[in-house]
């Protein structure tokens, strides 16, 4: 299958790890936008992600390296490199190398998970990540719901931006998910690098009026490598789904569900059906995941007249995250 015709160096923010998976003290290997990296947890507690070769000669810190208070340490050599990449001790010598620098880049924890900033042009952040339990403002916050469930497929042949599309599609539920549901879009943002999509659920068949419906589920796609979710009116539960660039033909896609511990239906559901309600909801997206791991890019797409407003407003929005010389012609 021929790589998508998009740019897989996009700028924004992307899951590299969930934050357990790093724990303090402990080195992990990792490879994004074709560079191998490593994530390390100083005695501090925060994390650091940053180029994986040792800028003295080259050794790989995620082979041997350690962690020392704020710092990691090469296996070859014991140098050690702090948080900004900078070399401050040389076991062997009086004074560190001052003129040397391990490329370190932003990272932020929220929602369980590790996030890395990637841009082509170095630049800093320039919008941040909302909190996946207080972004909507509805009263709730992390002790509302229970601990993820989750989802890891690696090095899939798919693009971020399929995730996206899939936010605006709203003929594909019943012929993907098989069941009755029509969206009804409520909302569709797309202007600033966060974008915002919103839609109530209705079913086919089921007379009424969009009004008398109250259920649906409210998305934030945090760029195009991020998207968080609010569903309210059947299960209580967010989603965070995100999708990053291994290298120039595949990503790694992960999800998490939160499931509400919901005190008005008789108290907090219990750990196991909580994650079978999770587990439900990750069906949804392994379904998706089979079409968008075969699908080919279809540009310029051919576009019902339903279909054509939200998919060209996104198309036309994502091209802000790609490299100037990476941008599609339409």
């Amino acid at each position: 299958m021929p790589k998508p015709p998009l740019s897989m160096t996009p700028t924004g923010w992307f899951q590299v790890a969930w934050s357990d998976e790093v724990p303090i003290g402990e080195v992990r290997r990792m490879r994004y936008f074709g560079e191998d990296l490593i994530a390390w947890r100083g005695q501090s507690g925060a994390v650091t992600i940053m180029d994986a070769y040792c800028a003295h000669l080259g050794a790989h810190l995620g082979y041997g390296g350690t962690v020392v208070e704020d710092t990691i340490q090469c296996p070859f050599h014991g140098w050690q490199w702090n948080d900004a990449g900078r070399n401050v001790c040389i076991p062997y010598e009086d004074r560190p190398n001052i003129g040397k620098k391990i490329r370190t880049y932003p990272v932020v924890e929220r929602n369980e998970a590790i996030y890395l900033w990637h841009d082509t042009q170095h630049r800093d952040p320039y919008f941040a990540i909302p909190d996946i339990f207080t972004a909507w403002n509805d009263g709730k916050d992390a002790t509302s719901y229970h601990s993820s469930s989750r989802m890891l497929d690696p090095a899939l042949e798919l693009h971020p931006q399929y995730v996206m599309e899939n936010g605006v599609d709203f003929a594909h539920f019943k012929y993907v998910h098989k069941v009755p549901i029509v969206p009804q879009f409520t909302r569709q943002e797309f202007e600033d690098p966060i974008s915002y999509v919103d839609f109530t659920i209705a079913f086919e068949g089921t007379p009424g009026s969009i009004e008398e419906v109250d259920s649906g589920v409210e998305a934030i796609n945090v760029g195009i490598g991020l998207a968080l979710t609010r569903s309210h009116g059947m299960v209580d539960n967010r989603t965070a789904l995100a999708v990053t660039p291994v290298d120039d033909t595949c990503c790694d896609v992960r999800f998490s569900v939160f499931i509400g511990k919901d005190p008005a239906d008789g108290g907090e559901p219990s750990a196991e059906l909580a994650a079978k309600m999770a587990r439900y909801v990750i069906e949804q997206v392994e379904a998706d995941i089979v079409i968008w791991s075969h699908q080919k890019y279809a540009d310029p797409a051919a576009l019902s007249r339903g279909e054509y407003p939200g998919f060209t407003a996104l198309r036309t929005w994502a091209q802000q995250f790609y490299p100037a010389s990476e941008r599609s012609a339409t």
